[in-house]
């Protein structure tokens, strides 16, 4: 249905702005919320921006970046806090691949 990446939902502290794909507005509620607080907070601790997607084989990745000159992004921090997010919200994202999968491909 989709060719190349196909963005779910993201993050930015420099616009401080929450983005979710309307194409995904079908999410129950909680899962949107969920979202938005994970995005928000990892943004508020560490900084840059970061973004929910799925790869070309429906498989959920967690994205981030920031700017050169962002002299606040904490680099390790990011990776430290996906990983946390990965472990905690397991089920969710696991969830999440299963919705796209079957809504989506």
């Amino acid at each position: 249905m989709y060719e190349g990446d196909v963005i779910l939902c993201g993050s930015s502290a420099y616009t401080r702005k929450y983005y979710l794909s309307s194409d995904f507005e079908a999410l129950p509620e909680e899962v949107k919320k969920e979202l938005q607080v994970t995005c928000v907070l990892f943004t508020e601790d560490v900084g840059g921006t970061i973004t929910f997607l799925f790869n070309e084989d429906g498989e959920l990745e967690i994205r981030t970046e920031a700017d050169e000159e962002d002299i606040l992004y904490d680099e390790i921090g990011s990776v430290l806090k996906v990983k946390q997010i990965q472990r905690e919200q397991k089920e969710l994202l696991e969830a999440l691949e299963t919705y796209y999968k079957v809504f989506f491909e």
